[in-house]
């Protein structure tokens, strides 16, 4: 992966990482020796932690948990290794796990893994020349996007060893709900006194109302818009899907409402991917869903409804840094901005339904 570098960043991250420690446990796992150099930071996502390093003639990724652990932080990197391990023999563009770290004591307290750099940019925060002047370029890329998670989606969970990786039985009908409590809980941010989402009963019920009926289990990535992909530099071509957080055993087509819900195209969207949206240039929903049977044989008949849902869980997503930044947990500026993406979410989602 790359991303902006801020050496003062570097510095104060690699200082918490007991060097020798990593340059041990990296012996033992037969990798290349020699000194540790050239760390930097990784910018782009507002959780883990992502240092960039060379050793023994090679350069590594390392991600870890976030400074300040949340209870879950180690948990939840040890299934992203996990799954990303066993998408390293697949055609599915994802970072490459070179080691796991996962028992907690070569850093203490902490789970890490090593990956190999991915070359790409992040559209959430960067356009090279060629994509800003080029329509056709910027159009490919979004359709690249859809084409790498209808390939993720048409794989054989079972096959790759990941079963157990998520619950799919129930997957759909307990979304509206599970996502209904995590939206109250956030009344416990002091402050918050509940959402104010004119839509929120509207959409909510008539996702409950025209659930589907049958689907199919398959891995899904979770969180696929677009600031969450990389893209190659000499093309429109998706590089990898990164932030692996929220990958589960559900239901795949989740996975395209997302792109679809949060294309920079849609006023959601491009608040996520300024950059791109200003650029313009971009599929259609159409078309996009189009693509993405070219690379699948799931029903697509009821994708408005994944498309709603996806807005509606992002948004819940959303409102909950708003919550906390009510709280004073988390900046006003973001929480406010974050609750305008939350809005538009819910009000696009409302215009799916008419």
């Amino acid at each position: 992966m790359t991303g902006s570098i801020d050496t003062r960043s570097a510095a104060s991250e690699w200082q918490a990482i007991d060097i020798d420690a990593v340059g041990a446990w990296m012996d033992s796992e037969g990798l290349a020796p020699g000194e540790i150099t050239g760390v930097a930071p990784i910018g782009g996502g507002t959780q883990n932690i992502m240092l960039r390093f060379t050793r023994g003639g090679r350069d590594y990724v390392l991600r870890r948990p976030p400074k300040h652990p949340r209870p879950v932080s180690n948990n939840v990197l040890r299934r992203e290794a996990r799954l990303l391990a066993a998408l390293g023999e697949t055609d599915v563009r994802a970072p490459r796990v070179v080691a796991v770290s996962a028992d907690e004591t070569v850093l203490p307290g902490l789970a890490f893994y090593l990956m190999d750099p991915v070359d790409g940019f992040n559209p959430g925060t960067d356009l090279p020349d060629l994509h800003t002047g080029d329509a056709a370029v910027r159009h490919a890329m979004s359709l690249s996007a859809v084409e790498g998670i209808a390939r993720l989606g048409a794989l054989d969970h079972t096959a790759l060893g990941l079963a157990d990786f998520g619950k799919p039985e129930g997957f759909l009908e307990r979304q509206v709900q599970r996502w209904l409590r995590e939206l109250d809980g956030y009344r416990a941010n002091e402050g918050y006194i509940g959402p104010n989402i004119p839509e929120l009963d509207r959409v909510s019920s008539w996702l409950e109302a025209n659930r589907p009926a049958q689907w199919r289990p398959g891995i899904m990535h979770g969180d696929c818009h677009l600031a969450n992909m990389m893209f190659r530099f000499d093309g429109p071509q998706l590089a990898a899907m990164v932030d692996w957080e929220m990958s589960t055993i559900g239901d795949p087509l989740l996975d395209l409402g997302w792109q679809i819900a949060t294309s920079p195209a849609g006023a959601a969207g491009a608040a996520v991917t300024p950059k791109l949206a200003a650029a313009g240039g971009l599929p259609t929903a159409s078309e996009m869903i189009e693509h993405y049977a070219r690379f699948s044989d799931r029903d697509l008949s009821s994708i408005t409804w994944y498309t709603v849902l996806a807005g509606f869980k992002l948004g819940i997503i959303l409102e909950g840094t708003y919550a906390r930044a009510i709280a004073g947990k988390a900046p006003k500026a973001t929480g406010d901005h974050l609750h305008g993406i939350t809005l538009q979410l819910f009000a696009d989602a409302a215009a799916l339904i008419d």
